[in-house]
Protein backbone atom coordinates (compact mmCIF):
# COMPACT_ATOMS: atom_id res chain seq x y z
CA UNK A 1 0.00 0.00 0.00
CA UNK A 2 1.37 3.42 -0.98
CA UNK A 3 1.60 6.35 1.39
CA UNK A 4 -1.36 8.08 -0.35
CA UNK A 5 -3.51 4.96 -0.04
CA UNK A 6 -2.67 4.65 3.65
CA UNK A 7 -3.49 8.32 4.18
CA UNK A 8 -6.81 7.96 2.36
CA UNK A 9 -7.71 4.88 4.41
CA UNK A 10 -6.90 6.81 7.59
CA UNK A 11 -8.98 9.79 6.46
CA UNK A 12 -11.92 7.52 5.66
CA UNK A 13 -11.68 5.72 8.99
CA UNK A 14 -11.30 8.88 11.09
CA UNK A 15 -13.59 11.34 9.31
CA UNK A 16 -16.33 9.39 7.51
CA UNK A 17 -18.74 9.53 10.47
CA UNK A 18 -18.20 13.26 11.01
CA UNK A 19 -18.62 13.99 7.31
CA UNK A 20 -21.79 11.89 7.13
CA UNK A 21 -23.22 13.74 10.14
CA UNK A 22 -22.35 17.09 8.57
CA UNK A 23 -23.84 16.24 5.19
CA UNK A 24 -26.93 14.65 6.78
CA UNK A 25 -27.86 18.03 8.27
CA UNK A 26 -28.43 19.29 4.73
CA UNK A 27 -29.50 16.09 2.96
CA UNK A 28 -32.25 14.02 4.61
CA UNK A 29 -31.94 11.05 2.25
CA UNK A 30 -29.38 8.71 3.82
CA UNK A 31 -28.26 7.16 0.53
CA UNK A 32 -27.80 10.52 -1.13
CA UNK A 33 -25.89 11.80 1.92
CA UNK A 34 -23.56 8.80 1.68
CA UNK A 35 -23.04 9.53 -2.02
CA UNK A 36 -22.13 13.13 -1.19
CA UNK A 37 -19.61 11.96 1.43
CA UNK A 38 -18.11 9.58 -1.12
CA UNK A 39 -17.84 12.50 -3.56
CA UNK A 40 -16.14 14.53 -0.82
CA UNK A 41 -13.59 11.80 -0.19
CA UNK A 42 -13.04 11.34 -3.92
CA UNK A 43 -12.25 15.05 -4.28
CA UNK A 44 -9.90 14.82 -1.31
CA UNK A 45 -8.19 11.83 -2.97
CA UNK A 46 -7.69 13.83 -6.17
CA UNK A 47 -5.89 16.52 -4.15
CA UNK A 48 -4.24 14.27 -1.59
CA UNK A 49 -1.03 16.30 -1.84
CA UNK A 50 -2.75 19.30 -0.21
CA UNK A 51 -3.53 17.41 2.97
CA UNK A 52 -1.00 18.02 5.72
CA UNK A 53 -1.62 15.53 8.50
CA UNK A 54 1.02 17.15 10.71
CA UNK A 55 -1.30 20.15 11.14
CA UNK A 56 -4.71 19.92 12.70
CA UNK A 57 -6.55 21.28 9.64
CA UNK A 58 -7.47 18.00 7.94
CA UNK A 59 -11.02 17.87 9.27
CA UNK A 60 -11.75 21.50 8.40
CA UNK A 61 -10.35 20.88 4.90
CA UNK A 62 -12.65 17.88 4.44
CA UNK A 63 -15.65 19.80 5.81
CA UNK A 64 -14.94 22.61 3.35
CA UNK A 65 -14.92 20.11 0.50
CA UNK A 66 -18.15 18.57 1.85
CA UNK A 67 -19.81 22.00 2.03
CA UNK A 68 -18.85 22.64 -1.61
CA UNK A 69 -20.13 19.22 -2.68
CA UNK A 70 -23.46 19.82 -0.89
CA UNK A 71 -23.75 23.30 -2.43
CA UNK A 72 -23.03 21.97 -5.90
CA UNK A 73 -25.60 19.19 -5.46
CA UNK A 74 -28.19 21.71 -4.26
CA UNK A 75 -27.54 23.97 -7.27
CA UNK A 76 -27.77 21.02 -9.64
CA UNK A 77 -31.11 20.03 -8.07
CA UNK A 78 -32.44 23.56 -8.58
CA UNK A 79 -31.67 23.37 -12.30
CA UNK A 80 -33.45 20.05 -12.78
CA UNK A 81 -37.20 19.94 -13.35
CA UNK A 82 -39.20 18.74 -10.37
CA UNK A 83 -41.37 15.65 -10.52
CA UNK A 84 -45.00 16.44 -9.78
CA UNK A 85 -47.05 14.04 -7.66
CA UNK A 86 -50.31 15.99 -7.58
CA UNK A 87 -52.82 14.31 -9.95
CA UNK A 88 -54.89 17.52 -10.23
CA UNK A 89 -51.85 19.53 -11.32
CA UNK A 90 -50.89 16.87 -13.84
CA UNK A 91 -54.43 16.77 -15.25
CA UNK A 92 -54.46 20.58 -15.61
CA UNK A 93 -51.40 20.63 -17.88
CA UNK A 94 -52.40 20.43 -21.53
CA UNK A 95 -50.66 17.79 -23.57
CA UNK A 96 -49.06 18.59 -26.92
CA UNK A 97 -52.07 17.43 -28.93
CA UNK A 98 -54.42 19.51 -26.80
CA UNK A 99 -52.33 22.63 -27.37
CA UNK A 100 -52.40 22.08 -31.12
CA UNK A 101 -56.17 21.64 -30.99
CA UNK A 102 -56.54 24.86 -28.99
CA UNK A 103 -54.45 26.88 -31.42
CA UNK A 104 -56.32 25.40 -34.36
CA UNK A 105 -59.63 26.25 -32.67
CA UNK A 106 -58.54 29.87 -32.16
CA UNK A 107 -57.53 30.16 -35.80
CA UNK A 108 -60.84 28.73 -37.02
CA UNK A 109 -62.80 30.99 -34.66
CA UNK A 110 -60.87 34.04 -35.89
CA UNK A 111 -61.53 33.02 -39.50
CA UNK A 112 -65.24 32.42 -38.85
CA UNK A 113 -65.52 35.86 -37.23
CA UNK A 114 -64.37 37.39 -40.53
CA UNK A 115 -67.25 35.79 -42.47
CA UNK A 116 -70.63 37.40 -42.97
CA UNK A 117 -73.31 36.46 -40.44
CA UNK A 118 -75.24 34.41 -43.04
CA UNK A 119 -72.20 32.39 -44.10
CA UNK A 120 -71.08 31.83 -40.50
CA UNK A 121 -74.56 30.56 -39.50
CA UNK A 122 -74.55 28.02 -42.32
CA UNK A 123 -70.99 26.82 -41.59
CA UNK A 124 -71.70 26.43 -37.88
CA UNK A 125 -74.98 24.65 -38.49
CA UNK A 126 -73.84 22.26 -41.23
CA UNK A 127 -70.18 21.61 -40.34
CA UNK A 128 -70.05 22.07 -36.57
CA UNK A 129 -73.52 21.17 -35.37
CA UNK A 130 -73.85 18.37 -37.93
CA UNK A 131 -77.26 19.39 -39.21
CA UNK A 132 -78.46 18.43 -42.66
CA UNK A 133 -79.08 21.01 -45.36
CA UNK A 134 -82.85 20.57 -44.83
CA UNK A 135 -82.60 21.09 -41.06
CA UNK A 136 -80.41 24.14 -41.54
CA UNK A 137 -82.82 25.57 -44.11
CA UNK A 138 -85.76 25.14 -41.71
CA UNK A 139 -83.78 26.59 -38.80
CA UNK A 140 -82.67 29.66 -40.77
CA UNK A 141 -85.98 30.01 -42.67
CA UNK A 142 -84.30 29.97 -46.10
CA UNK A 143 -84.57 27.59 -49.06
CA UNK A 144 -82.28 24.54 -49.19
CA UNK A 145 -80.61 25.89 -52.34
CA UNK A 146 -79.67 29.03 -50.45
CA UNK A 147 -78.05 26.93 -47.68
CA UNK A 148 -76.03 25.00 -50.29
CA UNK A 149 -74.99 28.21 -52.01
CA UNK A 150 -73.99 29.90 -48.73
CA UNK A 151 -72.03 26.82 -47.65
CA UNK A 152 -70.13 26.78 -50.96
CA UNK A 153 -69.24 30.47 -50.82
CA UNK A 154 -68.49 30.33 -47.10
CA UNK A 155 -65.91 27.58 -47.65
CA UNK A 156 -64.32 29.62 -50.44
CA UNK A 157 -64.28 32.70 -48.18
CA UNK A 158 -62.73 30.66 -45.34
CA UNK A 159 -60.00 29.45 -47.68
CA UNK A 160 -59.21 33.06 -48.61
CA UNK A 161 -59.21 34.13 -44.94
CA UNK A 162 -56.85 31.28 -44.00
CA UNK A 163 -54.52 32.31 -46.82
CA UNK A 164 -54.55 35.91 -45.54
CA UNK A 165 -53.78 34.61 -42.03
CA UNK A 166 -50.85 32.63 -43.43
CA UNK A 167 -52.35 29.27 -42.47
CA UNK A 168 -52.80 28.03 -46.05
CA UNK A 169 -50.63 28.63 -49.09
Amino acid sequence: MTRDEELMTALYTEHYGVLLGFVSRYERDRHRAEDLVQETLLRAWKHIGRIDVSRDTTRSYLLTIARNVVSNAWRADQRRPRLVDDPDAIAAVPDADNVDDLVEGWLVRAALDRLSVEHRQVVESVYYDGRTVADTARRLSVPEGTVKSRAYYAVRALRAVFEEMGVLR
